[in-house]
């Protein structure tokens, strides 16, 4: 029964936030994520599992700095070390848009990296290719990296025998002969995914051994997946799975990458479809999101899934408040006291990354003490505070009184405090209004 450890969406190099550690000169964001890399490789080793799939990712973009591929590549060489089989799937992030330039992870390929096998197209793997010191591995992979329409070209110049023995090479090279121009992102899409899931579904078909288990692992969209709070991806411009394909009962296990939300689209049946998530919180969309690992005993019809929830994530603290403008002198007195309140208690800010977004009327700028929140969240890794003053957009009226009842002058006064005017102006307009007002009546009195 072979043992795998499945993750995915590492984005190791997403320091938007905080400072460098004057130590190893990384970003501290950069520190926190390759923690979470350091414990998903140490229970690798540590737990000897017979195979890695990391699902597509690695970086923020395709052109990462030497300095976070050097860190990545030493989490990796660990595993070749271990001789551990590792499978890296190209990501949307790992991949470059334009022929011919080269991927993020494409060094363990021109290295011939012992052990790690990087997959920029898609594939089927067999028993044979997953050999160890020990033995050969009895597992097959269907492989399914990020798709673009410069990858899928350079994949069918190559490899011909493993799409020559399936007869899938002419479908899909017809759509990418249609595609080289004038047609849309969106109907190359959907037309290519057609063509990959006729692939799939025809490797499941005739070139599977049926007495082995079948791993599907890709990086794209699943129909029926619940979208973190990245939501990076346009709908239309990406390769989306059916929920039917992943879910065939001839697959044992289906290891996703590209959405951050850890999820099981199949919870209580077989196979397990798995996104384990991004292995660090990324933006305060995931503030409130727990981080996994998978490890995963696969054998044909059975699969027995532990969700390993990574220690020592940095929180992330996220609050809004909204001030209302009723009781306005009573509130005004204590309302830095109030934006305190709703804040965790200092010592549970320590260490995290904070944002409190503050809705208020626009006249109690003054009286939002920003020193005294910024001094109470001192011990915060990162203390964001975002002021949204608001602007009554209607005059309300009491209400037992109709617009009728009231007078030209009590209505200039709801008018000028809807409008925040000092009270200072106030008294001043309400004079000179009535003065105005008094003038007209006198005019029109004498005709």
């Amino acid at each position: 029964m072979p043992k795998i450890l499945h993750f995915a969406d590492a984005h190791i190099d997403m320091a938007n936030y905080g400072r460098h550690d004057p130590q190893t000169g990384l970003p501290m964001r950069v520190m926190d994520f390759l923690k979470s890399l350091d414990e998903i490789v140490d229970a690798a080793i540590s737990e000897k599992v017979d195979l890695v799939i990391f699902a597509g990712d690695a970086f923020k973009d395709r052109t990462p700095q030497p300095t976070f591929q050097r860190e990545w590549g030493r989490r990796i060489m660990r595993l070749s070390r271990a001789e551990i089989p590792t499978l890296l799937l190209v990501g949307n992030h790992d991949l470059s848009p334009a022929l011919g330039r080269a991927h993020a992870l494409e060094s363990f390929d021109t290295l011939e990296v012992p052990y790690v096998r990087v997959i920029d197209r898609p594939m089927l793997l067999r028993p044979a290719e997953f050999i160890t010191n020990r033995e050969a591995i009895p597992v097959q992979v269907i492989a399914l990296p990020w798709v673009s329409r410069s990858g899928i070209m350079a994949a069918l110049s190559s490899a011909p025998a493993q799409r020559a023995d399936l007869g899938v090479v002419n479908p899909i090279a017809d759509i990418l002969q249609r595609n080289r121009s004038g047609s849309s992102l969106s109907s190359y899409y959907e037309e290519l995914g057609e063509r990959l899931i006729e692939l799939v579904r025809l490797w499941l078909a005739e070139a599977i051994d049926p007495s082995l288990p079948v791993i599907l692992t890709a990086h794209c969209s699943v129909q029926g997946a619940t979208y973190g709070g990245e939501r990076t991806v346009m709908l239309g411009n990406d390769l989306v799975l059916p929920g039917s394909l992943v879910k065939d009962p001839r697959l044992d296990y289906v290891a996703l990458g590209h959405i951050h939300k850890p999820q099981n689209l199949n919870e209580g049946f077989h196979p397990p479809v798995i996104y384990p998530g991004s292995i660090e919180r990324v933006d305060f969309g995931e503030a409130h999101d727990e981080k996994f690992f998978i490890i995963a005993q696969v054998e044909r019809g059975k699969t027995e899934v532990e969700w390993r929830k990574l220690a020592n994530l940095r929180p992330f603290v996220d609050r809004t408040i909204r001030l209302d403008g009723e009781d306005r002198e009573l509130a005004q007195a204590g309302v830095t006291d109030r934006l305190r309140a709703a804040l965790p208690s200092a010592d549970l800010l320590a260490g995290a990354i904070v944002r409190l977004v503050i809705e208020y009327p626009r006249d109690w700028e003054a009286s939002i003490d920003e020193a005294a929140l910024r001094e109470y969240a001192a011990e915060a890794f990162e203390f964001h505070l975002v002021k949204r003053p608001q602007i009554d957009a209607r005059i309300r009226l009491p209400g037992d009184q109709a617009i009728g009842s009231l007078t030209p002058l009590e209505l200039l006064d709801l008018y000028w405090k809807a409008n925040h005017v000092d009270s200072q102006n106030l008294l001043e307009l309400s004079r000179l209004a009535a003065q105005v007002i008094s003038e007209l009546n006198t005019t029109a009195g004498s005709r």
